[in-house]
């Protein structure tokens, strides 16, 4: 259903690939979600922000009938670009590391006060 590419002549990038080309099947479009836990509480260091992240994307994906492996683009919105080794780290657990696409782009600021990361995600799955 999908491929992960890496085209010759375009520098290969580590964590993530330069193209996906997924054939017909139902897209799933998760919105930005932020670092808040299920009790609506907001984290103040960037790591339990982005695992609290990657969870709510998770719940989001599985009420879609999706998993992180169906993931075919996500793109990553921080507050510090010095957070993104530890945005790595964390997203090891959670996102296979070869795919998919990805941008990483940093904000002034999130919608919700206190916010370090937003994290959306477009994912494929078969009919």
């Amino acid at each position: 259903m999908k491929q992960f590419l890496n085209p010759e002549g375009v520098p290969k990038p580590t964590g993530w690939t330069q193209v996906v080309s997924s054939r017909p099947g139902r897209m799933i479009f998760v919105s930005g979600q932020g670092g808040a836990s299920t009790d609506g509480r907001l984290p103040e260091d960037f790591a339990s922000q982005a695992r609290n992240t990657f969870e709510n994307i998770r719940r989001c994906l599985t009420a879609a009938g999706a998993k992180f492996e169906d993931i075919v683009k996500i793109n990553y919105y921080l507050t510090d670009l010095a957070n993104t080794a530890e945005l790595r780290r964390v997203r090891a657990d959670y996102v296979n590391q070869s795919a998919p696409p990805a941008s990483t782009l940093v904000q002034a600021g999130l919608v919700g006060k206190g916010m370090l990361l937003e994290v959306e995600a477009i994912a494929m799955v078969r009919e």
